[in-house]
């Protein structure tokens, strides 16, 4: 085993010295399977001020990949922004490239995680006098809770959303522009050690494996961060009676199609049985935001 790890590791430096630095740069971890699609899926409310949304993503481990679900955090200081990480496909293999806290959000694959996140950039809030405001036409916020809100829905557009889960050949084609290469160059700061032991306890639970729920998790999204001891008080935000990911196509194992997917079912309002697109009394919900695309 050691042996075999070995050769990999030589393989992979052999690879980076082919392909361009910034195809690699920041990439902890590669492997030569594709993650799958992004599954669709709920936003919890958000718990409170000043939680950002951090999005759900496919993470891998000896067992294959498993759904880290997407969750309300705390920044470590105010004014910072989430940056999500990215698969890049380079050289044959995948690599993961982290997520990271900085006043800037950087570039993230052309990944569309929703929620703000729609590829390019952030549009799910701001910063404003060392609190956040939150834009209420893509964040899930209750206003009797959270009163620092705003609506723009001129950042959205309801449209055919490509759930790929990678950037770069049969992916998603997307480079860094101007001002993600400068917010690539600032002083970053890794996830909090919330965010790490949410990782971390993702992975010990076998449902959250894509060999087990065939890229369709049970748990897609929490409104506070995994951990040993609230794991089993966890509601379940999630869009049930979805195709499997692969199952249309006749790719390897986690290759996902690369075919937009449209007509997504609304799913379930994660409180009180309530359609997704019901309004409760003073709360802004946005209606399946994860199918949004900036302009």
């Amino acid at each position: 085993m050691r042996t075999i790890r070995a050769i990999r590791t030589l393989l992979l430096a052999f690879l980076v010295s082919l392909v361009p630095a910034s195809s690699f740069a920041g990439v902890f971890l590669s492997i030569n399977i594709a993650p799958p699609i992004l599954p669709v899926y709920a936003q919890p409310v958000c718990p409170g001020p000043d939680y950002l949304w951090t999005p759900g993503y496919w993470a891998y481990a000896d067992a294959g990949y498993y759904w880290v679900p997407g969750t309300w955090v705390l920044a470590p200081r105010p004014g910072f922004l989430w940056t999500p990480g990215y698969w890049g496909f380079a050289g044959g293999l995948y690599g993961w490239h982290a997520g990271y806290w900085g006043p800037h959000v950087g570039f993230y694959g052309g990944v569309n995680y929703g929620f703000g996140y729609g590829g390019v950039g952030f549009f799910g809030g701001r910063w404003e006098g060392g609190h956040f405001a939150y834009n209420a036409a893509v964040m899930h916020v209750n206003t009797t809770i959270v009163h620092n809100t705003y609506i723009d829905r001129t950042v959205i557009r309801t449209t055919v959303v490509n759930r790929t889960a990678f950037n770069g050949t049969g992916g998603i084609n997307a480079r860094p522009n101007g001002q993600e290469q400068a917010a690539m160059r600032e002083s970053h700061f890794q996830p909090t050690s919330e965010q790490l032991s949410h990782e971390n306890t993702a992975a010990t639970n076998r449902a959250n494996f894509a060999s087990v729920n065939g890229g369709r998790p049970a748990n897609a999204a929490v409104s506070r961060p995994l951990s040993g001891g609230n794991l089993a008080n966890h509601a379940s935000y999630n869009s049930n009676n979805r195709p499997a990911y692969n199952a249309s196509n006749n790719h390897p194992a986690y290759n996902a199609n690369n075919q937009p997917h449209a007509n997504y079912s609304q799913p379930a309002h994660p409180s009180g049985g309530q359609p997704h697109n019901a309004e409760p009394p003073h709360e802004s919900h946005p209606n399946n935001a994860a199918e949004h695309e900036r302009h």
